[in-house]
């Protein structure tokens, strides 16, 4: 995959918690950060599919087993 830098800009004490975080993990800051934001991008897509499955079962609706037949009237129903 072709990489591209970027310009970041961190406030200096997050600099440096997440440049010591990185020599904790045994990798970059660079790695660290793109590691991160892969996972972010991942999980909006994951998100973005399961909302869309949501709304295809909305949209189709759920077999409760009645075929579309209502064998009991309205007032049936609500007989008390």
């Amino acid at each position: 995959m072709d990489s591209q830098n970027i310009t970041l800009a961190l406030p200096k004490e997050l600099l440096l918690q997440v440049k010591l975080l990185a020599v904790r993990r045994g990798t970059s800051v660079s790695a660290l950060l793109a590691g991160e934001l892969e996972k972010l991008v991942q999980e909006e897509e994951a998100y973005a599919r399961a909302r869309r499955r949501s709304e295809l079962l909305l949209k189709e609706g759920f077999d409760l087993g009645t075929y579309g037949q209502l064998n009991v009237s309205r007032g049936e129903l609500h007989e008390r």
